[in-house]
């Protein structure tokens, strides 16, 4: 028999309807004009076990980058019931509730992550570390978001950019991998070998080093939920959810493309880049429409847009490359 993990089954009830997806992604691009003119102090207050725990008080007079309210949102922000109620995290099980139901007995506190590999000065960094790493870069990004849905969120953190620059990647690095926790007392989906655990995605360098993919600690101006990613994950806009790694324990950057869980399993359906593109369908769907997460069963589909909108800001890290082939 084959050692091969065998593909998630996915009940039709558990497929977000497309007006739901789409409505999620509009969601998102709101979130990149809210950054304008927003930020965050004391990122601190989002740590596990501070008086503050789940709450960030929002500062006014930060500037942000304008690359983050380039991309124009038409969508209003998801609710927080649904962002934190409707999530793909296979490690509690492969329904949209199960994160909810389950990732409460994930642990968050301590924790650490390990970045290592093509790196002048690797380092294992505490999430007071991190979290007090760049403060002036510290901001509420409204942003899109699309997995076969879409959300518009407030998410709550910096440029990844802030940490990779402190472990000084060597000229040799060219991709950068995020490794998932793994707690098989708390994560019941571990027990199903739909996936080759942990979890793994990945990032080429100049992807990973762009302004617009964030190390997350929050959403909403509170700490993450356990079923958003907590307590920090990866936030890439362009990209559809499954590159956006949550509960970051291990960050590898290397000169030879990582291994990818989704591109493990299903290659033909899931490629390492995994940007939003309506022009590719998925082999057992299109991708040319999405459903917006909030909205009515029956509401009107709407077309999704290439690089979910960024494209003014992420294009020309493809410039040149067959965006078929490289899917």
């Amino acid at each position: 028999m084959s050692s091969r993990p065998r593909y998630p089954y996915i009940s039709s009830s558990q497929i977000t309807p497309e007006p739901v997806w789409r409505a999620r992604r509009q969601w998102m691009q709101q979130m990149a004009g809210l950054a304008a003119g927003t930020g965050l102090g004391g990122l601190g207050a989002i740590l596990p076990g501070s008086a503050a725990a789940d709450t960030l008080p929002a500062i006014a007079g930060m500037q942000a980058n304008p690359e983050y309210a380039a991309a124009k949102i038409d969508r209003k922000l998801t609710t927080e019931k649904d962002v934190t109620s409707y999530n793909n995290f296979y490690e509690f099980g492969t329904g949209k509730g199960d994160p909810l139901d389950y990732a409460g007995k994930m642990s968050t506190s301590p924790w650490q992550v390990q970045v290592s590999g093509e790196v002048e000065k690797p380092r294992t960094f505490d999430l007071d570390e991190l979290v007090k790493l760049a403060p002036q870069e510290e901001r509420v990004y409204r942003l899109r978001c699309v997995e076969a849905w879409s959300m518009v969120i407030p998410w709550v953190g910096y440029p990844l950019s802030a940490l990779l620059k402190q472990v000084q990647p060597t000229s040799k690095a060219k991709f950068v991998q995020f490794i998932t926790d793994m707690q098989p007392e708390a994560m019941p989906g571990l027990r199903d070998r739909i996936i080759p655990w942990p979890y793994r995605e990945g990032l080429r360098m100049d992807e990973a080093m762009h302004p617009l993919t964030l190390l997350t600690f929050g959403l909403y101006g509170k700490r993450l939920p356990n079923q958003n990613g907590a307590p920090l994950r990866i936030i890439v806009p362009w990209k559809y959810g499954f590159k956006s790694g949550k509960s970051i324990v291990k960050i590898v950057l290397s000169e030879t493309m990582p291994q990818t869980s989704w591109v493990a399993i299903a290659p033909s359906e899931y490629g390492f880049y995994g940007n939003v593109n309506p022009d590719v369908p998925h082999p057992r769907w299109s991708q040319s429409h999405e459903r917006v997460i909030g909205g009515g069963f029956f509401d009107p589909k709407v077309p999704t847009l290439k690089f979910n909108g960024y494209g003014e800001q992420v294009a020309s890290l493809y410039s040149g490359m067959d965006l078929r082939a490289n899917y």
